[in-house]
């Protein structure tokens, strides 16, 4: 095996090593900024059982995207308004530095985490130009399936 070689730095090489280490962490956090986007769109579906936000830019490319499921919640907590909230919290920290910070917001779906998840957007301190329901509602379809006896 052989005696191990113990080596001491100077305190110069330890700091040239350290400033080393620190410009390549930087490197690396600027790399994960691809664009900087002023405008764009913030889509919330809330279902029964779960909440999603996307968030993209002008022209539709998606920036980030989140669900309550993704961030730990599981079962009938993922569609609790305390969850969208978090989801919500969430997303702003991930578009804190690349934007957009002027956004349009689309919500889809009937789900208990719809409003509390606008509410703590507006609260985070985006600028909301509009905000959408685009939720599909029926204009009498196909026919509905005979009632369940029990």
């Amino acid at each position: 095996m052989g005696k191990k070689k113990i080596t001491k730095k100077t305190r110069e090489e330890l700091i040239k090593e350290s400033e080393a280490v620190e410009s390549a962490l930087t490197r690396k956090r600027g790399q994960t900024i691809k664009q900087k986007h002023e405008n764009g769109r913030i889509y919330i579906r809330a279902s029964y059982n779960n909440t999603f936000i996307t968030v993209t830019d002008s022209k539709g490319n998606v920036v980030t995207w989140m669900t309550a499921g993704s961030l730990g919640f599981s079962g009938p907590k993922k569609s609790t308004p305390f969850a969208a909230s978090k989801v919500a919290g969430a997303i702003m920290e991930k578009i804190q530095r690349s934007g957009p910070f002027n956004v349009d917001i689309l919500v889809r779906g009937v789900g208990g985490g719809r409003d509390s998840a606008v509410r703590s957007l507006a609260a985070k301190g985006l600028n909301i130009l509009s905000i959408k329901d685009v939720t599909p509602i029926p204009h009498n379809g196909p026919r509905r399936r005979k009632a369940r006896r029990v």
